[in-house]
């Protein structure tokens, strides 16, 4: 991040504090920042996170929730939770990569062969674990995962039924290298960008199309603009909760144990609500947005996208265990018909 965006983040940051401060409780103030709007699931469970954390130890922690990017991009919000300037915000897995090659892992295109499958290696503490700690010397480290669903492309104004459609669009993706490379093997052309910027370039035909889930029609207005829907379903990459590790640390035990079970039910409800969000979402898209849903064959994207799991493990032997853990449970839950429906 430039030395720009981070005093403008900054500058945010003490803004908004000027604002709440003469209102704070007496307790420690826990800020937490992320990228989506209110009406989001993961606004709401994060707010779930708040009601419980000061119904237990509100004598002293006062938890405040910071949607829409108020403290910044995911990039800044990431750094001020390094510096401890906030104590959380919600990362996409792929900004996460660039700090630990580990997070790649869960970057993979068709690493899970079904919701379920990704449900369960995700609860697997034994598969996220070794990853989710694997930051602490960059200052912060995992506490939970956020359902983000199924990731697909979606596009203004060229349905995307094979690979080949993608030829010559450039669509947004996050900034990742792996994400960078499965665009490449798929044979459009990546553009990485802030979250918060889609919608304009979008509108503006610097880009033409995207891949999200079906929230990203609806919740960020991606679906005024484009019109094609394609399920091909690459990726189900998680969200990520983390926190500046001295604040973890530095908690008293028997807080420490409150926070973890507030960790979980961000996890629990954010889940619950995504299940109801999604199929709302995607029936406004068709109803009100009059946006296409495609079903194409995945089989030729799932083709395509093989060498970047042969590549990471060259490049990362010591995630094999890990990845022979999930592909066990994809064995136990293998794909159905494609789930269109299930799922920034």
């Amino acid at each position: 991040m430039s030395k720009r965006k981070a005093a403008g983040a900054l500058t945010a940051l003490l803004a908004v504090s000027m604002l709440t401060g003469c209102t704070a409780a007496a307790g420690e103030i826990i800020r937490i920042g992320h990228n989506q709007s209110t009406g989001h699931p993961t606004h709401i469970a994060l707010t779930a996170f708040e009601r419980f954390i000061e119904q237990q130890l509100g004598e002293k922690y006062d938890v405040e929730v910071y949607p829409s990017e108020l403290l910044g991009s995911q990039n800044e919000m990431v750094q001020l939770t390094q510096t401890g300037a906030i104590h959380f915000c919600v990362a996409s897995n792929s900004l996460l990569e660039t700090f630990s090659p580990g997070y790649s892992l869960f970057n993979l295109p068709y690493l899970f062969a079904s919701a379920e499958a990704y449900h369960a290696a995700m609860d697997d503490e034994g598969i996220t674990g070794p990853i989710f700690t694997s930051t602490r010397q960059a200052g912060f480290a995992a506490v939970t995962w956020i359902d983000a669903g199924a990731r697909s492309f979606y596009t203004v104004s060229r349905p995307i039924e094979t690979p080949a459609d993608l030829k010559g669009l450039k669509i947004r993706t996050q900034q990742s290298p792996t994400n960078v490379e499965m665009m490449r093997l798929l044979g459009g052309s990546a553009t990485p960008m802030g979250f918060g910027e889609v919608y304009t370039a979008l509108q503006a035909r610097v880009i033409d199309g995207a891949e999200n889930n079906e929230m990203a029609l609806t919740d960020n207005g991606h679906g005024d603009v484009c019109k094609y829907y394609s399920y091909d379903m690459h990726q189900m990459i998680p969200d990520i909760l983390i926190g500046n590790t001295a604040f973890l640390d530095g908690l008293p035990a028997e807080d420490r144990l409150i926070f973890e079970e507030g960790f979980a039910l961000v996890n629990t409800v954010e889940r619950a609500e995504w299940s109801r969000a999604v199929e709302q979402a995607k029936k406004k898209a068709q109803q009100e947005q009059g946006v296409q849903f495609l079903y194409p064959d995945t089989a030729p994207f799932q083709q395509a996208c093989a060498p970047l799991h042969h590549s990471m493990l060259e490049a990362q032997p010591e995630l094999e265990p890990i990845y022979e853990a999930i592909q066990a449970y994809n064995a136990l839950y293998p794909s159905s018909a494609r789930q269109g429906g299930e799922d920034e």
